[in-house]
């Protein structure tokens, strides 16, 4: 298990470097493509190119797929913690959260090959781009969340919930903030009460 967890480590954090790249290139792509759009229709001498609104919308899919699937990995998306951290509530609600994310993750994957399929008997207006290359976004989706959602769940079975959550969550600021505030009251309650009763 060990062994099947390191493998599945190294393989999830370079899919990881390369989804880092590959949003990148589209979020500049996006931008480029939007600009061009503005520009073109404020200059008479710039020509119209109507497919830049298709490609900057497809563009805009991937990254929200791609990106979601990066949050399952790090528990970036939004969570209702509703009951105290720490507790046999909350732990269950979390292992429920990670399975409740790879059952998406296969839901995109079967639902998705089939969506993706239909993309074939349909093009794009503008372009003419075969809309499988946008619809398979969700496939993608899905196989990613798949294999981040079994990291999490195989580092929790073998080290716990809580240290996987250490090793892969994105840390909270706002925690590191109240723990910091609280270990700094603690040294200045500490000094206080070291000079207690002394006159300076």
């Amino acid at each position: 298990m060990r062994r099947l967890l390191h493998g599945l480590t190294c393989l999830n954090r370079g899919l990881e470097r390369c989804l880092h790249w590959l949003l990148l290139a589209l979020l500049f792509g996006f931008i480029a493509l939007i600009v061009y759009q503005i520009v073109s229709r404020n200059l008479p001498l710039m020509p119209r190119l109507y497919w830049t609104e298709e490609f900057s919308r497809f563009a805009f899919q991937w990254m929200i797929m791609l990106g979601t699937a990066i949050g399952v990995l790090h528990a970036d998306h939004f969570v209702l913690e509703a009951f105290p951290r720490g507790s046999r509530a909350s732990l269950v609600t979390r292992w429920i959260r990670d399975l409740a994310c790879l059952t998406v993750g296969l839901l995109f994957v079967i639902h998705g090959k089939e969506f993706a399929l239909s993309g074939l008997r349909r093009e794009a207006t503008a372009s003419g781009l075969s809309m499988i290359y946008v619809y398979s976004a969700f496939s993608v989706s899905g196989l990613l969340i798949i294999l981040f959602s079994a990291q999490r769940l195989l580092h929790a079975l073998l080290d716990g919930m809580p240290r996987m959550e250490i090793d892969l969550d994105t840390p909270d600021a706002v925690e590191e903030a109240l723990e910091a505030h609280a270990e700094h009251g603690n040294e200045l309650d500490a000094s206080l009460s070291s000079t207690d009763g002394r006159t300076p």
